[in-house]
């Protein structure tokens, strides 16, 4: 059963990267990692929390997107084009076919979070030129270009001397440059010295990329619960809509659940993806504290378990053939 498992999860892996739009949305989040420090640099005293923000938000909105393009299709695409007959008659547990693809989907939404946080560290490192008398930091320009080459010139290579499909080795290889880049600026300030206290590195930004990794899990976790018995379009919409709500949930629902009903059955039927969104300590100046990291993805552990068995119940009823 674990081999079926994680045979499935694999397959939707794999084909997770080899998806055009995924590739799609991590060039277009790299982009704008590229020009927030030239987009930000114009609010006269709060330029380097504006790039962080906004760096944040670019992190946050691709890890969505590809949430959301990449589960949708994980279950409908193989309804739609009956082959998941053909998984089914094995026989595969329908149970362990959700339960796959949502591993399959939430590795390959891992690896983009990975590469986008690596360039949000980077970018934030960078900072903004406030003033003349500031330079860039061109260990991290060399760095990111370095690894950018790299990975462009050894998946040409593989691509064309062995067939490596070019996307997905492209993302694959980048995430190894990252790492290798991210390793190199954190032992050589920016004076190309060895001097590990002083790589601008801040906790922050990594504990805020993991709370917003454990909201895209439970958009994954949603979408995957709806392609079970809607088409892509539909669960697109559905997605979207109910991450605009999360996003403003203590709005919605919160300030009426005393009163209302409806109110608390919203605010437990909606994630609050507020408590994933920490900007707030970026202009306050407040640390992010151990204990509600935990709270916080214990919430999403919960809810997205609480979704995928809902996913199971809906997908055992389901005709698929």
């Amino acid at each position: 059963m674990l081999h079926k498992l994680l045979t499935i999860a694999k397959n939707t892996f794999t084909e997770t990267l080899r998806q055009p739009i995924y590739a799609i949305i991590i060039v277009a989040a790299l982009l704008s990692f590229l020009l927030s420090p030239s987009l930000t640099m114009y609010t006269m005293s709060d330029d380097n929390k504006l790039l962080r923000e906004l760096s944040l938000s670019t992190l946050f909105l691709s890890g969505l997107f590809i949430a959301i393009f990449s589960a949708s299709g994980a279950v409908a695409e193989e309804i739609e084009r009956k082959t998941i007959t053909t998984i089914l008659s094995k026989p595969v547990p329908r149970p362990i076919f959700i339960i796959g693809k949502f591993l399959g989907v939430t590795a390959a939404v891992a690896l983009a979070h990975y590469i986008c946080t690596a360039a949000l560290l980077m970018t934030v490192r960078h900072g903004v030129i406030e003033s003349v008398a500031e330079t860039h930091d061109w260990t991290v320009i060399i760095a990111a270009a370095g690894a950018l080459l790299g990975t462009l010139l050894l998946t040409a290579f593989l691509n064309y001397f062995y067939d490596w499909k070019f996307s997905s080795t492209a993302v694959l290889l980048a995430s190894l440059a990252a790492t290798f880049a991210l390793l190199f600026l954190s032992f050589i300030d920016r004076n190309w010295q060895f001097n590990p206290a002083e790589n601008h590195f801040n906790s922050f930004d990594i504990y805020a990329s993991i709370l917003l990794f454990f909201a895209v899990v439970i958009i994954v976790a949603l979408a995957i619960a709806f392609s079970t018995r809607f088409n892509i379009v539909v669960t697109l919409g559905c997605c979207i809509g109910i991450f605009l709500l999360g996003l403003i949930s203590d709005y919605v629902f919160g300030r009426f659940s005393d009163a209302h009903i409806w109110a608390r059955f919203g605010r437990i039927i909606i994630p609050n993806l507020q408590v994933f969104w920490i900007s707030d300590a970026i202009y306050e100046g407040n640390p992010v504290p151990g204990k509600y990291i935990l709270i916080a993805s214990s919430y999403a552990v919960c809810y997205s378990v609480a979704v995928l068995l809902f996913a199971i119940t809906f997908f055992q009823r389901r005709q698929v053939g």
